[in-house]
């Protein structure tokens, strides 16, 4: 079953088969020691810059702000969400997000 992922709107949406899933603004909790160096960082998300799948799990690459030091950057594939019987799952980015090592992070 093939699954259209899109950016939307200048990087302001991640689109699942044509539907606006994930917005920019949000406040995620970010487990990325890598990223900056607070315990764990509440990660403001400004910008998606491309969003892409592996097996189930929809990751997407985009810029943020670490609200407590003030760390930008971009801190790799964060999963975004699932599919489940070719429908979007929403992850819960209020707990703790780890991002996860795809075969393109060099690109």
């Amino acid at each position: 079953m093939s699954v259209s992922l899109r950016v939307l709107d200048d990087g302001a949406w991640v689109s699942v088969n044509d539907a606006r899933e994930v917005s920019v603004s949000e406040l995620w909790r970010l487990d990325d020691p890598s990223f900056c160096g607070c315990e764990l960082p509440d990660f403001v998300v400004e910008n998606v810059l491309d969003v892409g799948a592996d097996g189930r799990t929809i990751s997407a690459r985009v810029y943020g702000q670490c609200i407590a030091c003030g760390q930008t950057g971009v801190p790799g594939w964060v999963p975004v969400g699932r599919l489940r019987e070719g429908e979007f799952v929403d992850i819960d980015r209020e707990r703790v997000v780890l991002p996860v090592r795809r075969g393109d992070d060099d690109e």
